[in-house]
Order: structure tokens, then sequence, then C-alpha cells
């Protein structure tokens, strides 16, 4: 009987590394989809900062331009 007992233990103990394993299989794959979301929306970001950071440096040289306009006129008025 004792056999019996100790195979039906080690049956529920496999049964439930079985389970487990299949959970940590799905976390895993559920994980590899969240990275690679990730890492697209990082690429995506990255490239809007550069594009922003143009459009900011432009900007800067546009009123920097203007600024030295309306000096020269203060100075001819």
């Amino acid at each position: 009987m004792e056999k019996r007992d100790t195979g039906k233990l080690n049956e529920q103990a496999l049964k439930g590394l079985e389970i487990r394993v299949d959970e940590l299989i799905k976390t895993c794959e559920e994980l590899k989809k969240e990275n690679h979301l990730l890492k697209l929306q990082q690429n995506s970001h990255t490239t809007e900062r550069a594009s922003l950071i143009g459009k900011n440096e432009q900007a800067r040289k546009r009123v920097e331009a203007m600024i030295t306009r309306l000096k020269s006129m203060e100075v001819t008025v």
C-alpha cells in the first residue's frame, strides 16, 4: 500500500510541476511580447525626440535671427 501512496504522491507532484512549468512558459511568452512592444515604443520615442530637438533648434535659430534684426533696427532708428 505504501508504494501505491508514494506513486500517487509522485504523480501529483509531477502534475503540479507540469502545471507550474506551463505557467512559467506562458509568463515568459507574455514577457517576450511585452518586451518587444516596449522596444518598439522606445524606438518611436527616440525618433520623436530627435525630431523635436531638430524643431527646437530651428525655432531657436529663427528667434536669434529676429533678435538680431530687431537690434539692427534699433541702431538705425
